[in-house]
């Protein structure tokens, strides 16, 4: 099992989904820190896993056994902070 850190801007990007999206999250995320699944991003430190229309951006370190949340929104609002360079 892993444990979870979200980074300092995760609460703006949750905080836009109404409440049923924010459920539907929550569970992906406890999911995730059971079995944290490995799609890697393109060229990049970091995850993804999906959600329906939404994307869940994340990091998994091993030797801490954590797993750190960076971002959470619609496939295009990823795209723009994929290209932002997060």
């Amino acid at each position: 099992m892993h444990y979870a850190e979200f980074d300092q801007d995760w609460p703006r990007y949750f905080q836009l989904l109404d409440r049923n999206i924010k459920e539907r999250i929550s569970k992906k995320i406890a999911k995730i820190l059971v079995y944290p699944t490995k799609r890697h991003l393109k060229k990049s430190p970091f995850f993804v896993d999906e959600i329906g229309q939404y994307r869940i951006i994340y990091r998994i370190f091993e030797e801490n056994k954590k797993v750190r949340f960076y971002f959470v929104g619609t496939h295009k609002e990823y795209e723009k902070w994929y290209k932002g360079g997060f």
